[in-house]
């Protein structure tokens, strides 16, 4: 019980990280990328690209060359030639502009290379709402950061768009990368674990507990351990016997976020993303209680982040924060608490 509360409390203080330099001085090479994600300041990119191409084919892992010019806060812009290329699933099908994958690591991008490959989450389209649920998604990665450092650090981007061929209109929205899952690893002391993973049950106890409480916190059952969708697994170097550590990702579907688009699957039983559902394993009252009260030690954070977070309007933070003071009902009710998480059933 202790070693638990020893861990995850050592955890909280990642999110703390962001006040390190971030100067284009400070990252000389690739092992430092990992600073690139430790401010919460914007960083400005325009992409040229052949976006015509970008947003009605949108060929998954099909590269085209692009050209990024990315400015850092304080420092000069630096112009670069790069390869993108559309990503996902559900966005790259559905949305009119999927999310991207960037790709620096070539001869014509020495300055940018050592961002290797990122993902870039952009918006479903270029109106103000979809921004809005880009910038929401963005603030639930950072909720999750403030819970452990087995998390995807995210960096906002002040995107602007132009297509090399001026058939696409070019407009301006922001988005945000996402750290690749080799450095969340490394910086953890683990390396990506590709084995198959069955069940919660084959993964590191505490920290499923975790990602699954954090889960129905947000109102978010699109994951699944099997099928390793919107889940990617590290494991300890130094153990290859450990279990695999859980890292969610991709939150669009929650009901935190509210996109009007997310539905859940007819197998749980709800009618929208914003009624709740417990997708974890059973716990015992002493496995349970000591994460439950790490999510009551980050209420006050929790609120204060989403409430500090301008760039969203004010009544749409409060209607996150309104959502979250309902988990928080769930887990300051003992029956509640046993009938969610004492007495689920896995769904994974």
């Amino acid at each position: 019980m202790k070693k638990i509360l020893v861990t995850l409390t050592f955890a909280l203080f990642a999110c703390h990280s962001w006040a390190q330099d971030t100067s284009a001085k400070a990252i000389k090479s690739p092992k430092q990328r990992v600073l690139f994600f430790t401010s919460d300041e914007p960083v400005e990119i325009t992409l040229v690209s052949d976006f015509k191409r970008i947003k009605s084919k949108k060929e998954k892992k099909v590269y085209q060359p692009a050209t990024v010019t990315l400015k850092l806060p304080q420092q000069a812009p630096v112009t670069e030639e790069i390869q993108l290329a559309a990503r996902g699933e559900f966005r790259r099908e559905q949305c009119i502009m999927p999310s991207i994958m960037l790709d620096f690591k070539n001869a014509k991008a020495p300055k940018l290379s050592y961002l290797k490959k990122l993902k870039l989450v952009c918006g479903c389209s270029s109106s103000k709402f979809d921004e809005e649920l880009l910038l929401k998604e963005y603030l639930v990665y950072k909720l999750y950061n403030m819970l452990t450092d087995m998390s995807f650090n995210v960096r906002l981007a002040k995107m602007t768009y132009k297509d090399v061929q001026g058939k696409v209109k070019d407009y301006s929205q922001f988005g945000f990368l996402i750290e690749d899952v080799d450095d969340v690893a490394k910086r953890n002391g683990c390396k990506e674990y590709s084995k198959t993973v069955r069940n919660g049950g084959a993964t590191e106890k505490n920290q499923m507990t975790l990602v699954s409480i954090f889960q129905y916190m947000i109102g978010n059952t699109d994951w699944s351990l099997p099928n390793r969708h919107n889940i990617r697994f590290v494991q300890m170097l130094t153990d290859s016997l450990s279990l695999p550590y859980v890292i969610p990702y991709d939150f669009d579907y929650c009901g935190l976020v509210n996109a009007p688009y997310a539905i859940p699957q007819p197998e749980f039983g709800i009618e929208r993303v914003t009624d709740r559902y417990y997708r974890g394993f059973a716990r015992a009252k002493e496995e349970v209680q000591p994460i439950l009260q790490l999510f009551k030690d980050k209420k006050d954070f929790f609120t204060a982040r989403i409430m500090g977070f301008e760039m969203l309007d004010k009544k749409v933070r409060q209607q996150m924060v309104d959502f979250i003071d309902d988990f928080y009902k769930d887990v300051n009710d003992s029956r509640k608490v046993k009938y969610v998480f004492e007495q689920a059933v896995d769904h994974h």
